[in-house]
């Protein structure tokens, strides 16, 4: 039988390489090693990327395994989930690999300017409702360069082609540096060129694909200088919101 919840989050209350600082902790207790990730926790000075909404962990670990010379941090304010790769990372021994338990909307106070050199967001809720809360906003977008180096690289990777196609309007409204672009990573030639990457499947990524769904990606630069506008267009709505759930929604479409 599994763990439960609370036992989880006992276990993580004893990891090293896990911190919980949600909002409410935060707002009372600064993170003092905001700047200082390279000396304090990882003891060196190779580049570090963050998984924004990692969930189980399972990309950041593989990331990890496959990056050894890189750090990787999973963020996620759902612990429970958390623990699946924290507990991996910690029982294969996996000194790159630290876990962030908090709310992304305020992520640039775990990091300093010019810390983190990349970013993934990987099946992200596409937020169809709310562009404010889509983690590929110009709203996120500015948040990102608090921290991120300058022209630092982007990384989506998702299922939802709203979350896709609105991500391309705005970075090509804003004119920002696009590296590499597919709608269908799995089943085209573009996708050799990220060869390494299509070795890490996440669980439900499989399933996407199982039910034929495509899986999209894109990488992209965010400069430091410029101001971000967000893009004013409709855009047709996913039929589904995740694996075996129906839209919420009546609308077809939404900006």
């Amino acid at each position: 039988m599994g763990k439960g919840k609370l036992a989880k989050f006992a276990d993580m209350d004893t990891y090293e390489n896990v911190f919980q600082y949600p909002y409410s902790v935060v707002e009372h207790v600064p993170f003092e090693m905001q700047g200082h990730w390279h000396e304090q926790y990882f003891k060196n000075q190779n580049p570090i990327v963050l998984e924004l909404g990692c969930g189980k962990g399972e990309y950041t670990v593989e990331l990890a395994k496959l990056y050894p010379k890189v750090n990787f941090i999973g963020v996620d304010i759902k612990g429970a989930r958390m623990w699946t790769g924290a507990t991996q990372a910690l029982n294969e021994g996996l000194k790159n690999v630290a876990f962030l338990r908090t709310n992304i909307e305020i992520i640039e106070r775990f990091f300093a300017k010019d810390e983190v050199q990349e970013i993934w967001l990987t099946f992200s809720d596409p937020q169809m409702k709310n562009p404010r809360k889509r983690l590929t906003s110009t709203y996120f977008m500015e948040r990102y360069r608090k921290f991120l180096v300058d022209g630092g690289l982007i990384h989506l990777k998702t299922d939802s082609n709203f979350l896709f196609t609105y991500t391309t309007y705005m970075v090509e409204k804003n004119a920002l540096p696009l590296i590499f672009r597919t709608e269908d990573l799995y089943g085209s030639s573009e996708g050799t060129v990220l060869s390494e990457l299509l070795t890490i499947q996440t669980y439900y990524e499989s399933m996407w694909i199982a039910r034929g769904l495509n899986i999209k990606y894109m990488k992209w630069q965010l400069p430091r200088e410029g101001v971000l506008k967000e893009p004013d267009v409709e855009i047709e709505l996913d039929d589904y919101r995740s694996y075996h759930r129906s839209k919420r929604s009546s609308l077809d479409k939404a900006k």
